[in-house]
């Protein structure tokens, strides 16, 4: 077995104090950063998102996973920066104003991130005005927003009404989930999209991506 399917099945196999040695040795062995995130993470955080989806493995442990893979891209973010190494995209999270859920935000931007897309977490409790600033500062391509309580869901409306009157809808994909939500509502707030987990937030954003740049 290689080192790119030794870091592969560490990730798989939800070992987060090996990857980071595997990476670095991949590294040390003379690999490419970018190869080894093509080649490793990606196809490593994609087996997991299937794995969710099949009900093999469960939020604990996709979580576990995904520290393992965040573990191996701190070894290489240093290097990807150096290399000027290309970002698929930016992508801006947070859960809307009023609600404090996080830990799913949290897992989608360690899968986007997997993807190797830059990402944003504004965190919990975020404001339009939060929100627009991001996406100013950051010239993200796409806004994922989340809401857990049908209170605060019709937030995602304001944000991206907001968005509107501030001339930055056509500038950016709007993705939203959260248990509470579905389809229709996401058509409802005029959302681009709309994932039921973290892993089919990694499918949402790289397709919805991939619309952007056509």
């Amino acid at each position: 077995m290689g080192v790119l399917d030794e870091i592969k099945e560490s990730i798989i196999a939800m070992k987060k104090t090996e990857s980071p040695g595997l990476t670095q040795k991949a590294l040390d062995e003379g690999l490419d950063a970018e190869e080894i995130l093509d080649k490793a993470l990606v196809p490593a955080m994609d087996t997991v998102g299937k794995q969710y989806e099949e009900g093999t493995k469960f939020i604990p442990e996709m979580l576990i996973a995904a520290k393992a893979m965040m573990g191996a891209l701190n070894i290489l973010k240093p290097k990807l920066t150096a290399s000027g190494g290309k970002s698929q995209g930016k992508v801006v999270l947070g859960t809307v104003e009023g609600d404090v859920h996080d830990i799913g935000l949290k897992l989608v931007g360690m899968m986007l991130e997997g993807a190797g897309l830059d990402v944003v977490v504004l965190g919990a409790d975020t404001s339009k005005e939060e929100f627009l600033e991001a996406i100013k500062e950051h010239n993200a391509n796409i806004l994922g927003m989340s809401a857990l309580l049908t209170t605060t869901m019709p937030e995602m409306k304001e944000v991206i009404d907001f968005l509107k009157e501030n001339g930055l809808r056509e500038k950016v994909k709007v993705m939203v989930g959260g248990a509470t939500l579905n389809q229709r509502f996401a058509d409802e707030y005029g959302a681009d999209g709309f994932a039921p987990d973290a892993a089919q937030a990694s499918v949402l954003a790289k397709r919805l991506l991939a619309e952007q740049s056509k």
